[in-house]
C-alpha cells in the first residue's frame, strides 16, 4: 500500500490492526472515506473492505469493522482495480474467513458476483479449499449448478440430479477429484461408480485424488502458518 493517502493509509492501518476506534474517528472526520480506492504498490486498487479481507484474512476484529466500513459508505460488492477484479467476498472466500464473509453477505454483499480467481466466491472457496465459507455461501442461497460444487461438500442429492444431465467423463474425474479434495468419500465412491478415474488431476493441480485427500484445508494450513511464525520469532525482552 502506498503512503501517499494519509487518511486512507491511516484506515488502512486501524483496519488490519483492529483498531475500531480509529477507524469510527476517521470515517466520521473524511466522509466518503470507507469508499475511496486505495492504490496499491503494483499500481492496483482495492478498498477498505479488501483490506478486511486480504490474505490472509482473520485480522483483529473484522467481522465488527465490515458493517461499520459498509454504514459507512463501502460498496460489499466493490471490485479491485487491475488483473482478475475481485469482491472483498472473494477474497473472504480464498482464505476461509467466515466471520468476515457473513458480515459481508449481511451487508448485501453478491454471493453470485462472477470473475474471480477462479469464479464465483463459491468457485474460490471450493477451489481454495475453504469448506467452511463455501457451506456458508450454500446456507445463503449460492448456486451449486456444477457437479464439481456438488461432490467437493458432499452433497449426495445434488450430485445424482447433476450425474441424471449425462456429464462428460472429464466432468465426472473433476468432480471426483474435488470430492476426495473435500474429504467426501460417499461422493467420492459414487463418481468412481460412475466411471472416475482414480489417477486424474485437473491441470491446475498435481496432486492425485489420494493425496489431495490427504492434503490440509486452507484454514488449517492458514493456522499452522501463523502458529508456526509466533513460535519462531524472537521472545520479547
Amino acid at each position: 500500500m502506498e503512503n501517499t493517502d494519509p487518511p486512507a493509509a491511516g484506515l488502512a492501518l486501524a483496519i488490519l490492526v483492529g483498531d475500531i476506534a480509529e477507524v469510527e474517528r476517521l470515517l466520521a472526520e473524511h466522509p466518503g472515506l470507507a469508499a475511496e480506492p486505495i492504490r496499491d504498490r503494483k499500481g492496483g486498487t482495492k478498498t477498505s473492505l479488501h483490506m478486511v479481507t486480504d490474505w490472509p484474512g482473520y485480522f483483529p476484529d473484522g467481522p465488527r469493522i465490515v458493517p461499520i466500513l459498509i454504514a459507512a459508505g463501502a460498496d460489499p460488492s466493490a471490485r479491485t482495480g487491475g488483473w482478475r477484479p475481485e469482491t472483498p467476498l472473494h477474497w473472504a472466500a480464498s482464505s476461509d474467513d467466515a466471520d468476515v464473509a457473513e458480515a459481508l453477505i449481511d451487508g448485501g454483499a453478491d454471493i453470485e458476483a462472477p470473475g474471480g480467481s477462479i469464479g464465483s466466491p463459491l468457485d474460490n472457496a471450493i477451489g481454495y479449499g475453504c469448506w467452511n465459507v463455501a457451506r456458508l455461501l450454500v446456507q445463503r442461497g449460492a448456486r451449486v449448478d456444477q457437479l464439481w460444487h456438488a461432490a467437493a461438500l458432499g452433497l449426495l442429492d445434488r450430485v445424482e440430479e447433476l450425474l441424471g444431465t449425462s456429464p462428460a467423463p472429464e466432468d465426472i474425474n473433476e468432480a471426483f477429484w474435488q470430492a476426495c479434495h473435500g474429504g467426501q468419500r460417499r461422493a467420492a465412491e459414487r463418481l468412481l461408480g460412475a466411471g472416475a478415474d482414480l489417477t486424474y488431476h485437473p491441470g491446475y493441480a498435481s496432486e492425485t485424488p489420494v493425496q489431495v485427500a490427504a492434503a490440509p484445508d486452507t484454514r488449517r494450513s492458514n493456522l499452522v502458518e501463523w502458529l508456526s511464525e509466533r513460535a519462531e520469532a524472537p521472545a520479547a525482552n
